[in-house]
This record gives structure tokens, sequence and C-alpha cells, in this order.
């Protein structure tokens, strides 16, 4: 790699990172705000809080990194056009190329670990977090649940308990749960515990009741009964893991006995077809920088800021990808489409960097919206002053 290449592949990579940071600490707070309730009602430790809130980052890393290395890239070629270092690269003989390798080399880089994060890192992630989460409801059974006192689990669950015990024994257990509206469940029994390698309440010596809409009620007695507290977040009826949870070797061969499977096949496909699309993104997004800030431009041209054209057009294009992988379990059609918005968006932008031209939206249609601005202001504020005229009496 040349000099200027390296010059250039490390204030690409320094502004790259620059911008990823803020952007990823601002939707890591927004994220992980969600959990406080749930670590502070468990009686959690600050530490707890931080880890659930760092399993968190890697679901959020590869939407977020296609979107920093686009406003890391074209905002670098904008400096240096501004310093006039592109000028003085295109007096030099220099090709195109020069610029285009080191931003490429960034760029599949970054498709690479988006696509290391998405697969192998994000779904054991996404496990931990919820054997925590399982581990804080069992903590808030076994710890902060008091007696005689009707706890809020979560929304359709509720827990009593008569008296607690050494040992974390729990004397006379009652469960209300209402998350299925199919159906009311209302579980009694004589003690019961939290089991940790479980995270399941075992209930011992009990019955269970349930409620049907049309008043029928069953009752089934029971000397050992263990409740799920897995996934209270899921309603009853439903499977625990969902496909983003599932690793890529399970997405490849599910278990055809999976509930889930069973029920949304399609679901299963367009994750898969999401992973394998979705890391695309950063050298597409790469290629966009390129054709938008890559060119050496006078300081005198109308035209928007680069770095705004070129965020525009990539969260045009990843809209699209997520209308699309969001409907993907419904249609094959928009399986294709997942494929064909990133490999279409990369084949334009390597036509326009081959033929040397470059995407821009015209300042004039800012400068025409800044006017009509202009004259809806002038008429409102105008509008109440008086004309000018004579001085005489009526």
């Amino acid at each position: 790699m040349k000099l200027i290449e390296r010059y250039i592949l490390r204030r690409a990579s320094l502004m790259f990172v620059a911008t990823l940071l803020p952007l990823l600490g601002i939707v890591w707070v927004t994220q992980a705000l969600t959990s406080v309730n749930l670590v502070t009602d468990s009686g959690q430790s600050i530490f707890a809080f931080l880890k659930l809130a760092t399993l968190i980052l890697p679901s959020v890393i590869p939407i977020i990194l296609p979107f920093a290395l686009v406003i890391g890239v074209s905002q670098t070629l904008t400096v240096m056009n501004g310093d006039s270092e592109l000028t003085v690269l295109n007096s030099a003989g220099a090709s195109r190329v020069t610029i285009i390798r080191p931003i490429m080399i960034l760029a599949v880089a970054m498709s690479l670990v988006s696509f290391a994060v998405d697969n192998f890192v994000e779904p054991y992630s996404r496990m931990a977090v919820r054997k925590m989460i399982a581990t804080a409801h069992a903590d808030m059974l076994s710890a902060v649940v008091q007696e005689n006192t009707f706890r809020k689990i979560t929304d359709g669950l509720y827990v009593q308990v008569a008296e607690r015990r050494n040992g974390g024994v729990l004397r006379g257990l009652f469960v209300a749960d209402t998350r299925d509206p199919r159906f009311e469940m209302v579980y009694y029994a004589r003690e019961g515990a939290v089991d940790e390698n479980s995270s399941a309440l075992v209930m011992k010596d009990g019955e269970v009741h349930r409620k049907l809409p049309d008043g029928n009620v069953s009752i089934i007695k029971f000397e050992s009964y263990a409740f799920d507290l897995a996934d209270l977040t899921q309603s009853a009826g439903e499977a625990n893991i969902r496909p983003k949870d599932r690793d890529l070797p399970y997405l490849l061969n599910p278990d055809p006995n999976d509930p889930y499977f069973k029920s949304k096949p399609g679901a299963f496909s367009a994750e898969l077809h999401r992973r394998f699309s979705e890391w695309l993104f950063p050298a597409v997004f790469g290629l966009i920088a390129l054709v938008v800030s890559g060119d050496a431009r006078s300081h005198r041209e109308a035209r928007m800021h680069p770095m705004i054209t070129a965020l525009l057009t990539a969260l045009f294009v990843r809209w699209a990808s997520f209308y699309a992988s969001n409907s993907a379990e419904n249609s094959v059609y928009f399986t294709v489409m997942m494929y064909l918005i990133p490999l279409v968006t990369g084949g334009l932008a390597i036509r326009y960097l081959a033929r040397n031209k470059s995407l821009e939206i015209p300042a004039t249609l800012g400068e025409r919206l800044a006017e009509l601005r202009g004259r809806l202001l002038s008429r409102l504020t105008g509008g109440g002053s008086a004309p000018a005229g004579g001085g005489g009496n009526p």
C-alpha cells in the first residue's frame, strides 16, 4: 500500500471510530435504560446492570456500524477536498483508485466484522441476556417478594407468598397468570422454591385452576410442578427462543420439532437470509460515500453537503432493506429483494465510480425550500403591519 493510501486509510479509520463511539453510546444507553426496572426490582447490583447492558451491544453494532462508516468516510473525503488534498492528488496524476482502495479496505473489513457479530456473537449474547433475565426474575421471587403481598412480576403475572423460610423455601404460594387471553391460570401450592440451575419455580403439593373464556374451570392437582421463569415476557403457548436467538448452524438446519418452527417456519428462513445479506451494507455504504464525496470539487460549486447526501441515500437503502426483511417471512419475493437491494445499489455505485460520475442532491432544491419558508414567514409576520398612508383626517 502506498504512503498516500495509508494516510487516507488512517484518517478515514479515525473519523469512523470518532463517529461510531458516540452513536453506539447513544443507542446503547437507550437500550440499557429499558432494563433498569428489571435490575432494580430484582435487587441486582450495578455490576449486573453493566453486564446486561454490555450484552446488548452486539445486537446494535450491525445496525449502527454502516451508518458510522458512511458518515466517517464522507466527512473525511469532504475535509480532504476542502483542504485541496484531492485536487493536489489529481494534479499529481494519481488515479481515483488511490482514494478508492483504502476506503474499500476499511469498508470490507467492517463488513467482515458485521458478519461475525451478526452470526456468531449476537446469538450467544442474546441467550446470555435471556439467562440473566431469568435469573433476575428468580431472584425477584426468592429475595424481593414480600410475605402476604401481591407482587407483579410482569404484565399479567402476579405472585403472593404466605411465609418465607430459611434456605429459600416459600410457603403458601399463589400464582395468577393471565398473560394468555385464551385462558387464565391460577396456581396454589403448600410450598415451593426457586431452582437456580433451571431458573424455574418448583411448587409442591398444590393444584392448578384453568379458567376458559366461557367460564368453565378445570382443576388439576399435582405433587410437584415446575413453573418456567426463563421467558416471562412471552405469552403462554409460544416458544421461548426465537429465530434471532438461534446460532447460524441451527438456522441452517432447524429442529423440525421446534414449536416456533412449526408455527412460523418462514421466520427462520427470513432470519437466515437477513444475516447473509445484512453484512454487505458496510461495503455498499462505503461505495456510496465514494460516489458522493470521492472526487475533487471547486468550493464555488453550489451543492448540498456530501455527508448529508450520502447519509440520506444510505437511510433510504437501509429502510428498503428493513422493509424487505420484515416482509420476507410471508413472501419469497421479499427474500430475493433482501439480496437485490445491496447488490444493485453496490453495482450502481461501482458503475458511477467507473465512469467518474458523482451522486449529489442539487443545492437548488434546498434553496427553493428556504425561499418557500421565507415567503411563508413573511406572510405570517407581515399580515399585522399597517400600510403606509397619508396623514389626512377622514
